[in-house]
């Protein structure tokens, strides 16, 4: 299954970005490098919206780790809106419900 990365929003305080298809090990590099792109253009918060996204293994859990550390040094923050219940249920079971914020 491919991914797509749609850019919903941006302003000078955020950016929101659609997530839709499977972030796995073929499809994570797209990931990270829109949101490092993202990062390296200056301070905004970056609002996840996971609503189509219907799989990521732990090579896309690595990627969200990583932009989050990127984004606390400059005190800005990574949402995640909208996901699936098998997302939540990874989330929670791996205690990364404590570290993210999902709405």
């Amino acid at each position: 299954m491919t991914l797509k990365i749609i850019e919903l929003e941006k302003n000078d305080e955020i950016c929101k970005i659609s997530v839709e298809g499977e972030m796995d090990i073929n499809t994570y590099k797209k990931v990270k490098d829109k949101l490092n792109a993202i990062i390296d253009e200056g301070s905004i918060d970056i609002e996840l919206d996971f609503k189509n996204l219907s799989y990521i293994d732990s090579t896309g859990i690595g990627v969200l780790i990583g932009i989050l550390k990127k984004l606390k040094k400059n005190e800005q923050s990574l949402v995640i809106k909208n996901a699936r219940d098998n997302i939540k249920r990874l989330f929670s079971i791996t205690g990364l419900d404590k570290i993210f914020i999902l709405q």
